[in-house]
């Protein structure tokens, strides 16, 4: 699906959705009182750089950040209020990750504006030195808050969420990251601590539903989508942690055309969504929030192709 395709004709709409309840405003009402917002996302990017070439098998043609950035520059260029967000694991997969060891890939998503990300378990493959020398390189923030990395060199490096205000709406973004030992080698991330992310998840909703006074909650996972296994995931976390509206995950290299509804305690839905991975998709989710009333709706929701009729 290119940006025409996805504007003509969302993949989920409202009725899909079932999210746009009773008491959403009429046109000539909502020009004044409701807010879109255009979240953009990304996860499991593995330092691709480049499209995948021609001559690949299953994904020929695909991807390349080049693309990605001028796609997102024309979204931003019709949407008055956009997010552009990365749920982890940004390196490792390329020759240039090994020559760089992810600077380039810093660089790049800082001239494209990305606005958060979070930790991904292939961001520790140089060790926390490695990490620590490349955050200089990264113009946004990354946000964590179930890793512990207060007797490491990274102590105070990292937040556990950041609001963001657009057309006065408050959007709060916390990340929660996978349990890194079997899965990351001991000596790459040290004295970093696990911490369970359900638990560290309700903490952070209750400050960004109350403190910080959010409107809009979203989480950037590395957990998952969905194990067999009591392992958790974010379908786990969508169940048992009401008051996320958007989990925006990764790790699993999950395609999904459309988000999926996960029903939780309180009445409360969140959307769990993941677009695959080496950025051969952008996610792109649209929300309206009706200011007269509170209510937060969605508008259009789905995944975006990079590649060469990406801006067609």
């Amino acid at each position: 699906m290119n940006r025409r395709d996805f504007i003509k004709s969302s993949a989920l709409t409202t009725a899909g959705l079932g999210l746009l309840g009773p008491g959403l405003l009429t046109s000539a009402e909502a020009a004044g009182a409701a807010v879109r917002l255009t979240i953009l996302h990304t996860n499991d990017m593995h330092s691709r750089i480049d499209p995948f070439p021609a001559a690949d098998r299953q994904w020929a043609d695909q991807g390349g950040m080049a693309r990605r950035a001028a796609l997102v520059q024309s979204i931003r260029q019709a949407e008055p209020n956009v997010l552009l967000l990365d749920a982890g694991d940004i390196w490792q997969g390329t020759p240039y990750f090994n020559f760089f060891g992810g600077e380039l890939e810093y660089k790049l998503m800082s001239q494209m504006g990305y606005d958060a990300a979070t930790l991904g378990n292939h961001d520790f493959d140089n060790g926390l030195e490695g990490l620590l020398k490349q955050l200089p390189h990264a113009q946004f923030p990354f946000i964590n808050a179930n890793y512990d990395f207060s007797q490491t060199p990274l102590k105070g490096r990292f937040q556990p969420y950041k609001v963001f205000e657009k057309q006065g709406v408050r959007i709060g973004v916390f990340g929660v990251g996978i349990e890194m030992a079997g899965l990351v080698a001991d000596k790459n991330y040290g004295a970093a601590k696990y911490l369970d992310p359900i638990a560290v998840a309700r903490e952070q909703v209750q400050q960004l539903r109350g403190a910080e006074r959010c409107d809009l909650v979203i989480c950037l996972s590395h957990l998952g989508y969905k194990y067999e296994s009591a392992k958790v995931d974010d379908h786990k976390l969508a169940a048992a942690v009401p008051g996320i509206d958007l989990i925006i995950g990764g790790h699993t290299h999950t395609f999904l055309d459309t988000p999926t509804v996960v029903e939780g305690g309180q009445d409360h839905r969140t959307l769990v969504n993941q677009v695959g991975w080496s950025g051969i998709k952008l996610g792109r989710i649209d929300y309206v929030f009706n200011r007269a009333n509170k209510k937060l709706g969605v508008a259009a929701a789905g995944a975006l192709s990079i590649n060469a009729s990406a801006l067609g």
